[in-house]
């Protein structure tokens, strides 16, 4: 469990007995890392295209994970070095990614291990020597991307898209300088919820390191609560951020998915959908 949870004994049963949790052991590397076949890939993007086309999309994406973030999950008992299994797993995925981009999709890598892994995986480092570890998982990253075009790449970072204390959070002015090293096109991070919704201050503060072609996604919907935020809410999110880049390079996003883990969710569907209409209505407010 997240170090934040460990801290407070009797939320984390609680949430544990609610399925918040998981209590299982779970895969890990034990040999060598290799793509078996995409069959369940192309399903997936067989099933989004025909959405798309169904309701008139023209554009979608679709979330990748990256290689930082699965060796967060499944850990390394074959490999070296962390950095051989990184390696490993940024070649064994370049072949989804491509695909992905090839099907004329945009491809958003999920990066959590960026933020995340802080407090799950390695709390017993300093945050300068986290910092220099996840910076080696953005260079992994980056060598799976590379040849395809920047424009298609949207890359997310997040601390956990769970209701908790997040007070092991690492502060995003840490690992802001890694986001800005990835290479990809959309930037999407939180700044809805409690513990990071001051955080845009940041970004303001350190304008001058923001590529000039990078568009800000920032989260405006808090995912992990029940609360509909206000169109007008979102509408002022969002300005903080179109007043230090501009319109024209600003995305209204959400902080994290609402459906991370299988089987749970914090948020009812039918009030995801009515927090996504209350995100397209805040966008449209903002001058």
């Amino acid at each position: 469990a997240p170090a934040d949870l460990k801290m407070f004994p009797s939320f984390l049963a609680r949430i544990a007995a609610a399925g918040g949790t998981p209590t299982y052991a779970r895969p890990m590397c034990v040999g060598e890392v290799r793509p078996t076949g995409q069959h369940e890939l192309e399903k997936d993007i067989a099933n989004l295209r025909a959405a798309m086309e169904r309701h008139g999309a023209g554009r979608g994406f679709m979330n990748a994970a990256s290689p930082g973030v699965i060796s967060l999950f499944l850990q390394n008992d074959h490999y070296p070095s962390r950095d051989a299994y990184l390696a490993a797993l940024a070649d064994a995925m370049r072949d989804e990614y491509r695909r992905i981009v090839a099907a004329g999709l945009d491809l958003q890598l999920d990066c959590p291990d960026l933020a995340l892994s802080r407090h799950m995986l390695f709390t017993d480092l300093s945050d300068a020597e986290f910092v220099k570890l996840a910076a080696s998982h953005v260079e992994a990253l980056n060598h799976a991307l590379d040849g395809i075009p920047q424009e298609r790449i949207r890359i997310h970072i997040c601390w956990g898209n769970y209701e908790g204390p997040h007070v092991c959070d690492i502060a995003m002015d840490r690992v802001f300088p890694l986001l800005m090293q990835a290479r990809a096109r959309y930037l999407l991070f939180e700044t809805a919820n409690p513990r990071h919704g001051h955080e845009w201050t940041v970004f303001r503060d350190r304008r001058r390191e923001i590529p000039d072609d990078r568009i800000l996604v920032p989260g405006v919907l808090d995912t992990t609560s029940n609360f509909v935020e206000h169109p007008d809410l979102v509408a002022q999110r969002l300005e903080r951020f179109t007043g230090i880049v501009g319109r024209d390079r600003v995305m209204a996003g959400s902080d994290c998915g609402f459906g991370t883990f299988a089987g749970f969710g914090a948020v009812d569907p039918e009030i995801a959908w009515a927090k996504l209409a209350t995100l397209a209505e805040g966008a449209r407010r903002v001058p």
